[in-house]
């Protein structure tokens, strides 16, 4: 039998497992924050749509969006942190935050999110 051997070898294995590792561990880390992120875009599209950013008053925004927001819980935003302006008569409602998730020893991902309801 002189044909040539196939297959992955006990390095190659080891490789690919431990990138897999790698790409889980992040994963693990910052799918929690992406989750909070998709849960304020949800909340501001709510609003828009059932019409609470169009409420007369900065402060009836932030208690739609506080309302709103124990449902979700999420923890990176409130009402409070919310920027309102008004473009073209219409009150836009933008989020901005920063989150720093910590990945290993002293490796930390820094993420920079922003929602707003702007057309």
């Amino acid at each position: 039998m002189s044909g040539k051997q196939r297959g992955i070898t006990l390095t190659g294995a080891l490789m690919g497992m431990i990138v897999l590792a790698l790409v889980g561990l992040f994963a693990a880390k910052l799918v929690p924050a992406y989750m909070e992120f998709f849960a304020v875009q949800k909340i501001l599209r709510a609003m828009d749509t059932n019409g609470e950013t169009k409420a007369p008053t900065v402060k009836e925004i932030r208690n739609a969006f506080d309302r709103r927001n124990t449902i979700e819980g999420v923890q990176a935003m409130r009402g409070e942190d919310l920027e309102i302006t008004k473009e073209g008569g219409e009150a836009v409602v933008t989020a901005t935050w920063s989150t720093k998730v910590p990945i290993v020893s002293n490796f930390s991902a820094c993420l920079d999110f922003s929602v707003t309801t702007a057309k």
